[in-house]
């Protein structure tokens, strides 16, 4: 009997400008789609880089971001007051770990890629692989993972990384920080519906 072949699910990816008028509406909307469904894991948002190097600053600008805005839905850490960059990564994954029992994990990280690239945003299934661009051996970090391409990549990364515009990661970071609130905002309001209609069921039946 000849066995049937296992057919695998194709990696899921989505890409968007930062310049796109539908950007936040479609990154949100995509973003939803690879969350997990049983609202049972903790959904944690690990935010790389550091504030020392602009092109670098991506990650912390967003975790500040969206610390700011209070989340109901998510967790938050690497921040421009905290960040989460190479010397403590391993040591604020385990500490994750430690606190969220099998969370689901959302890396955010800056990298760099071809000129006609740059602004790009990327989510993707599968974890993020930081410091690559500047042949750093790193932990891999979430489930799925969002980056923004920043800047020209191939040649002199730590000095591409250094003279990056603070317009470009700006502006990336508030189009995935403000796609994360719209989410966020949405799963409340199912929350809040679904609670509704729990206890209109329960005065119901009393």
């Amino acid at each position: 009997m000849i066995p049937k072949r296992k057919i695998f699910p194709k990696k899921f990816s989505y890409k968007v400008h930062f310049e796109d008028e539908q950007a936040i509406e479609n990154f949100s909307t995509n973003l939803k789609r690879l969350l997990p469904v049983s609202g049972r894991q903790d959904i944690v948002i690990v935010c790389i880089g550091t504030d020392r190097s602009t092109g670098d600053s991506l990650g912390p600008l967003v975790g500040t971001n969206l610390v700011n805005k209070s989340l109901s839905s998510f967790h938050v850490y690497g921040t421009l007051e905290n960040p989460v960059h190479a010397v403590n990564l391993n040591e604020q994954l385990v500490e994750i770990k430690k606190i969220h029992q099998n969370p689901y994990i959302i890396g955010v990280d800056a990298c760099l890629g071809r000129m006609n690239s740059v602004g790009t945003i990327s989510l993707a299934d599968g974890p993020v692989k930081p410091g690559a661009a500047v042949n750093k051996q790193l932990p891999e970090v979430g489930d799925i993972h969002i980056t923004g391409i920043v800047n020209i990549g191939g040649f002199m990364e730590y000095f591409v990384l250094q003279n990056t515009r603070l317009h470009v990661v700006i502006k990336i970071s508030d189009i995935i920080a403000e796609s994360i609130y719209l989410v966020d905002k949405q799963l409340a309001k199912e929350r809040a519906t679904k609670s509704s209609l729990l206890q209109s069921m329960k005065t119901k039946f009393v």
